[in-house]
């Protein structure tokens, strides 16, 4: 008599899970797809949208309820993200930022008044954003140039950030500083920096190819004054703050583009079942049928990659390599995906009256942000090889 568990499959979902999942969806076909096409057109969110997600719980979804957060898994935040990204990838990336990186940076790294402080307030109503990269410190991150230095109670911040998703909603900043830059990356420091400081200002908004009514910013630091207690974690720790945080975020990245992949693919399946030619609908000819049936297939793929990344995380696995491959993966079908899905709707995919040809803008930044793809092969090779 066999009396081993069976093992649950990766797509099958708790109860919980799937009202969850049902719950975003909705949200996400009734508020957000009215939406998208004016939030695309003016390169913004409407503020009475990201209330809606407060609202919703989905900007504090693994904060617990003791601290107003959902008090859900990183799993559930991996759903929200993927059922935003069917319909807008901006709003997906806002909700992924806030849960995958600033919320995890605080759950993780903050001291207890830390959290105390500014937990319930990301679970109610400030949007975070994480401040690490430069304009010379891209893939290269160590070698950022802002700088930290103490004087008396504070610590005062100079420098730019740039490329800082969130940045023109955020309340408040996880900043990253070198604080000796002597010691190289091990001066590296986080800051916990609100809005309101002295010294801060959000610079350049960036106009971008994709996920356009996302926020993408530049940060001036000009003698920003923070207290020193608002250093996350330790001083000259900033580092480790930085890449663990990152590993996560990537499989966040993993459920944006496997939402957009869907999101594209979905529409595409439905087309090519009413257009007709040559007398029958497209959805007929073996070839939509077999390109359809590809897609399909890396579609499936990259979201059991980027599901069980996201369960490994929740039951305290290693799941460094498998969140860069997710990453990895995803970001390449998505490119795929959509850009056949622009092909089976023909001219009409290349204008924006149909949604494919923002699906295909959505996609491409998927290779690029919380690592490119090249620094996803570089982690993956390292850890085969030690």
């Amino acid at each position: 008599m066999n009396t081993m568990t069976a093992a649950v499959p990766l797509t099958v979902l708790s109860e919980e899970e799937a009202m969850f999942q049902g719950a975003v969806r909705d949200f996400a076909a009734e508020q957000v797809r009215p939406l998208v096409s004016r939030m695309d057109h003016d390169a913004a969110l409407d503020p009475a949208l990201i209330r809606q997600l407060f609202e919703l719980g989905l900007m504090g979804i693994e904060i617990p309820e003791a601290l107003g957060g959902a008090g859900g898994s990183f799993f559930m935040a991996t759903l929200a993200v993927e059922a935003l990204s069917q319909v807008d990838a901006a709003t997906a990336i806002l909700v992924d930022v806030q849960n995958t990186l600033v919320n995890n940076c605080v759950l993780r790294w903050a001291n207890d008044e830390q959290k105390a402080r500014y937990a319930p307030r990301l679970a109610a109503e400030w949007v975070g954003a994480y401040a690490l990269s430069e304009a010379d410190s891209g893939s290269d991150a160590f070698a950022l140039t802002t700088r930290a230095e103490r004087k008396g109670d504070r610590w005062v911040l100079n420098g730019r950030k740039l490329w800082i998703t969130n940045g023109g909603e955020a309340v408040l900043y996880v900043i990253f500083a070198n604080a000796d830059p002597a010691q190289g990356y091990k001066g590296i420091t986080a800051f916990l920096v609100q809005r309101s400081f002295t010294g801060f200002a959000v610079g350049k908004k960036e106009d971008k190819l994709g996920i356009r009514a996302s926020s993408t910013v530049e940060l001036v630091l000009d003698d920003v004054e923070v207290p020193a207690e608002n250093i996350l974690g330790e001083v000259g720790k900033g580092y480790k703050v930085a890449i663990e945080t990152l590993n996560e975020g990537r499989i966040g990245i993993g459920a944006q583009m496997i939402g957009v992949s869907a999101g594209a693919l979905g529409a595409a399946t439905q087309y090519v079942k009413e257009r007709k030619q040559f007398g029958r609908p497209i959805a007929d000819f073996q070839a939509v049928q077999f390109q359809l049936a590809q897609a399909a297939t890396e579609l499936e793929a990259a979201r059991l990659m980027v599901y069980n990344a996201a369960r490994l995380k929740d039951a305290g696995q290693p799941f460094t390599q498998q969140a860069a491959m997710a990453k990895l993966f995803s970001s390449q079908v998505a490119e795929r995906v959509t850009s056949l899905c622009v092909e089976l709707f023909g001219g009409y995919g290349y204008t924006k009256e149909y949604p494919v040809e923002k699906f295909y803008r959505d996609a491409k930044i998927g290779t690029i942000y919380e690592g490119t793809s090249n620094m996803q092969l570089q982690t993956i090779a390292k850890l085969l090889l030690k």
